[in-house]
């Protein structure tokens, strides 16, 4: 019997999220304080979800989807990052003020709702903080992508994913005109030039939170 509680399914969105903008697998450990939960709670699903076939694990080792975890991941977060586009399109949301909402309706509302809600929305592609949004399918269209941090002075392209982690970090860029599809050339450590000319001191943290054209 496959498991697909909530609570699995916030376990099987965070180990896709983890490895979605980079390649290290994650850990049992990082999982249980990406969740805020005990090891022992991770221990005990990790197990259920291993039996279910949704994951591959070895004791004390990293965590990794199978196929059939991976697609059930991308519908949890097809679900998720269609209603934070909804709140912000729809709602009059802010887009550091999404991420909750949208973790606690992502597992209540039906199926036709949200097809509902994607077509209403005009089926987008990514979601409000760049991140695209998978299909039905699963299949997840990604444009090759640096992070801002470790991009070389002079390098020039687009904003593409801004991560959403840190409510505090997305007004800061909000406030500085700052989003997916800004378009930018990269002046100095932390300096960045905007199309119209004008300079922005960005922080370290926005900067390790900016994924850009590679």
């Amino acid at each position: 019997m496959t498991y697909t509680t909530g609570a699995a399914e916030d376990y099987l969105k965070t180990i896709y999220s983890h490895t979605e903008w980079q390649s290290d697998l994650i850990t049992p450990s990082a999982l249980a304080v990406r969740l805020g939960v005990a090891p022992s709670s991770v221990t005990e699903m990790v197990k259920k979800l291993a039996a279910s076939g949704l994951i591959t694990h070895v004791p004390y080792g990293p965590l990794a989807l199978t196929d059939a975890g991976r697609l059930r991941a991308t519908a949890v977060v097809r679900r998720h990052r269609l209603i934070e586009t909804w709140l912000v399109g729809e709602m009059g949301y802010d887009w550091d003020q999404v991420h909750d909402e949208a973790e606690i309706l992502e597992h209540s509302i039906s199926d036709r709702l949200l097809e509902a809600i994607n077509a209403r929305l005009g089926f987008p592609a990514h979601d409000p903080h760049g991140d695209p949004i998978p299909a039905a399918d699963g299949s997840v269209v990604r444009e090759p992508s640096a992070l801002l941090a470790e991009a070389a002075v002079g390098h020039a392209g687009v904003v593409l994913r801004i991560s959403d982690r840190d409510p505090a970090v997305l007004r800061e860029l909000a406030a500085d005109l700052i989003g997916p599809g800004t378009a930018f050339t990269l002046a100095a450590p932390l300096t960045i030039v905007l199309a119209d000319g004008q300079s922005r001191l960005i922080t370290p943290a926005a900067a390790a939170s900016i994924w850009v054209t590679a």
